[in-house]
């Protein structure tokens, strides 16, 4: 059974990719106590992105430091013979990537059929029209505002238009609408204006070391800009 998905209207998902490798289990225990409401784990294969991060094995020696949510992003191809492993690691959350594969709605089903809560990542060259016929069985959109594969992007601001536009085709169904790449203090407030309710940040987080005060702040700016949309 997944964990609480939602703990507040603005969500704040600590990226453990920009955390201390060397410490991860205590990073995690660290953000958790900081505020994050959900831990996003980043999974590169040096295939579909040019990077490799980690795999189930880490997910589930991480579990056990934390509560909170695990908001696992699969940036892999194939995604479909790993997903029963995440599962089992403790995930709860699973996003793929509709460019991963030919058959998004077959990766979709398989993760719900697993317990777990289905997203649909695309990278900035891909139109929102990629999720129209798997919409009604998602949990979760993921908008990547920088290319994948790598911490520390600049945010692309033209991927703003396509928050706006997932923003409308949402309506009004239970779907987390998240940002990942680039998010800090001056760019949580315009995606929190076009739509956006969860807020990938690593840098944003660790850097500095006030995770409390960094985490405290993001969501901050992101409330205001959408009590002010």
């Amino acid at each position: 059974m997944t964990r609480d998905i939602v703990t507040d209207d603005i969500v704040i998902a600590a990226s453990i990719l920009s955390a201390d490798f060397a410490k991860l289990g205590e990073e995690v225990r660290a953000v958790d106590q900081a505020g994050a409401d959900w831990i996003h784990i980043d999974i590169m294969d040096g295939h579909f992105v040019p990077n490799i991060t980690m795999g189930p094995n880490v997910v589930k020696a991480i579990r056990p430091y934390t509560k909170k949510p695990f908001d696992v992003h699969l940036m892999i191809a194939p995604c479909d013979p790993y997903l029963a492993d995440f599962a089992e690691a403790g995930a709860d959350m699973v996003t793929v990537h509709a460019e991963a594969g030919p058959h998004l709605d077959r990766s979709v089903q398989l993760i719900r059929s697993l317990g777990m809560k289905a997203g649909v990542a695309l990278t900035p060259s891909t139109p929102e029209s990629a999720l129209e016929y798997v919409f009604d069985k998602l949990h979760r959109v993921l908008v990547m505002t920088v290319n994948p594969g790598f911490g520390g992007q600049s945010f692309i601001p033209e991927q703003l238009n396509k928050i706006r536009a997932i923003r409308q085709m949402i309506g009004d169904r239970p779907i987390h609408l998240e940002v990942d790449g680039g998010v800090h203090l001056q760019t949580a407030p315009l995606a929190a204006e076009a739509g956006a309710d969860v807020f990938v940040s690593g840098s944003g987080v660790f850097d500095g070391g006030d995770y409390a005060g960094n985490i405290a702040a993001l969501r901050k700016a992101a409330m205001s800009a959408r009590a002010d949309a």
